[in-house]
């Protein structure tokens, strides 16, 4: 008879922590999409990410492209490293 509560009581566990890990899987769903809330100004939010957006350029030999804050220049042209601003012309 033991044997049974034991079971029993180990399924009832099981259940519970699966329930437990769903219902917080469904919290973190829920409130990574769930929709912003307008700013009281008007579309503010909007013109700052905007503005925070950095130009990309394309690297000279390889094609990447990299935000323009980690460019090395040599001979005129725009590299996304030190290794390919050495590297010969193509």
């Amino acid at each position: 008879m033991s044997r049974i509560i034991f079971w029993l009581a180990l399924v009832f566990l099981v259940i519970f922590a699966v329930r437990s890990k769903i219902r917080e899987a469904q919290k973190r769903h829920q409130q990574q999409f769930r929709q912003p809330q307008q700013p009281p100004e008007g579309g503010r939010a909007a013109a700052k990410s905007v503005a925070d957006a950095e130009t990309m350029l394309q690297c000279a030999h390889c094609g990447i492209f990299y935000p323009a804050s980690e460019t090395v220049q040599a001979r005129g042209r725009d590299y996304c490293s030190a290794a390919h601003a050495t590297l010969p012309a193509a």
